[in-house]
């Protein structure tokens, strides 16, 4: 026997619904829809749902960005060392993305051009040498391909991560390109630095070159992101100067400031990549993870207190700029100091970020200094907790990016001590903003099943077009009743986070923390956007 379940019957709206439905104004509205039915959009495949309120009060209290990244520069935490055989990496991935699930995370920010190579099957750039040990080697399997595949089923978004610029270290990644890499066809690309080696953001074949890159995976894989780390022009290093005096004499006519004409090629490519990405795919996020001082107020009354390195004059980064004009969707400021530490104070400075993102479209995600795990100051199992303590309370602070993903597995305490205080209940992804206003493109999830298999519920249901994650929510009796009765208090009640079992790619979910007595089920669908649609039939394990 399938199931051993009974589905109830849909909820028939109260009274002023009722007269809702009659309109049909917001029949098919989920948690978080617009003015506009979802049955007058084509694109809403699905059942037609419960009649819903147009929008929660609470829905932004279960989105939040829960993510890590996952870094291949060196091997540092994927593969574990290069020349694994395709199923050996594969293996790994996949327990890096399972025990992205158990720490409660909800995205994973992949590395997947580290040093002006791929992550990735591309005509455009070689293989990335961590992966075969040799750049250009084929490591038999598409990296990306698979890692996106897999994250989705477990209900992850895949955040592409790109270094625009860096080529890597003279010993061992410029002395060992390969004959097909851009900088060998285009010598006058590179700018060797000290130890290091950039392409340079001054020439505007560059800034072509790495939006077209970027472009080509939009356009190829279905990414939830494409994100920048801190890497733009490049960290001061003593004894070495960035020679950048030919594209200067040739392009930087229009300025008198050459830190004005640099800071300003940044901010094209910014404009390129953004403009690129909602002309493709307008769902694909664009942020970046600065360093977490644009400027010192010392310097700028503007800028933060403290007395730091500045990216806005070492790495040519006006992330300020960025925000303002809406280059980006987020900002993810990397403030890996302690609260309280003089020179660049966490509370002081995620004020200053929260202060810059107040009244734009621009969300603010914390980058979180996991690796200082261990280190002093960093010692007790509360050393993440109590950064999000502070910064979690801030309601301009959307989330959380840890680096890195290693750092967090080797610290198991570190991570139950955040399950417990932060991460008790799942979250949903932030939703990006629909350019055409439509509300979700997905319609109900209906022919949903559940039964108890030794003490757990397995829930299943049909797949519907058009439908990126499904989120499954766990309803006591007194919530199934209510949310029969239609009233939209009880709608948004039942779709609070707290009931909130999980997200998944796939149409299948377990929950391995039933109620004692049952209870009801249902599944809501999130399209491109992450917009969530409405609720369908509700099931019930009571027998």
């Amino acid at each position: 026997m399938r199931s051993m379940a009974r589905a109830l019957t849909k909820p028939r709206a109260g009274g002023r619904w009722a007269a809702a439905a009659a309109t049909a104004t917001v029949l098919l509205a989920g948690c978080s829809a617009g003015d506009d039915p979802a049955s007058d959009d084509p694109r809403a495949p699905g059942g037609e749902g419960i009649a819903a309120p147009a929008v929660c009060p609470a829905d932004d209290d279960k989105r939040q960005m829960r993510g890590a990244w996952l870094t291949t520069v060196r091997n540092i935490d994927w593969p574990s060392e290069p020349g694994l055989s395709a199923d050996e990496q594969k293996a790994e991935l996949d327990e890096w993305l399972d025990d992205s699930v158990d720490m409660g995370l909800n995205a994973v920010f992949l590395h997947t051009r580290p040093t002006a190579d791929a992550v990735y099957d591309s005509e455009l750039e070689p293989w990335a040498r961590y992966l075969t040990g040799e750049q250009g080697g084929d490591p038999g399997y598409d990296p990306l391909e698979y890692a996106v595949e897999e994250a989705h089923k477990r209900g992850l978004e895949l955040h592409a991560w790109f270094n625009p610029y860096r080529v890597g270290l003279q010993d061992p990644d410029v002395e060992n390109l390969s004959d097909d890499h851009p900088v060998k066809r285009n010598p006058d690309w590179l700018v060797d630095f000290g130890t290091e080696a950039y392409v340079d953001p001054g020439n505007p074949e560059v800034r072509e070159w790495v939006t077209s890159v970027i472009m080509d995976v939009v356009d190829r894989y279905d990414v939830d992101g494409i994100h920048f780390d801190d890497f733009f022009y490049p960290y001061p290093q003593e004894g070495a100067t960035f020679d950048d005096d030919a594209t200067w004499e040739e392009y930087g006519g229009d300025f008198d400031d050459r830190g004005d004409w640099r800071r300003d090629n940044v901010d094209q490519l910014m404009r390129d990549v953004h403009g690129g990405i909602q002309e493709s795919k307008p769902w694909v996020s664009f942020g970046v993870s600065p360093f977490g001082i644009w400027r010192n107020d010392s310097t700028d009354p503007s800028g933060s207190p403290g007395s730091g390195l500045q990216s806005y004059d070492a790495q040519y980064a006006d992330t300020r700029t960025w925000i303002q004009e809406g280059t980006v969707d987020y900002v993810a400021p990397q403030l890996y100091w302690e609260r309280g530490f003089a020179t660049a104070d966490y509370e002081a400075l995620t004020d200053w970020w929260a202060n810059e993102v107040e009244g734009t479209d621009v969300d603010l995600y914390v980058g979180q200094g996991a690796y200082r795990l261990g280190e002093s100051g960093w010692t007790g199992d509360d050393a993440l907790s109590t950064q999000l303590d502070y910064s979690g309370e801030l309601d301009q602070v959307a989330g959380d990016i840890y680096f890195s993903i290693k750092s967090m597995r080797d610290n198991p305490g570190a991570v139950d001590h955040l399950l417990e205080t932060h991460y008790a209940d799942p979250a949903l992804p932030p939703t990006m903003t629909d350019p055409e206003g439509e509300g979700p493109r997905v319609g109900s999830v209906d022919d949903v099943d559940a039964r108890l298999v030794d003490g757990n519920v397995e829930v299943e249901w049909d797949e519907i077009e058009g439908a990126r994650f499904y989120a499954l929510y766990r309803l006591s009796a007194d919530a199934v009743r209510a949310l029969e009765d239609g009233d939209d208090d009880a709608y948004c009640a039942a779709l609070d986070t707290a009931n909130l079992v999980g997200m998944t790619g796939e149409p299948t979910l377990t929950d391995t923390e039933p109620l004692e007595e049952g209870a009801g089920y249902v599944v809501t669908a999130l399209d491109d956007f992450r917009a969530e649609g409405p609720v369908g039939e509700i099931v019930d394990v009571r027998g």
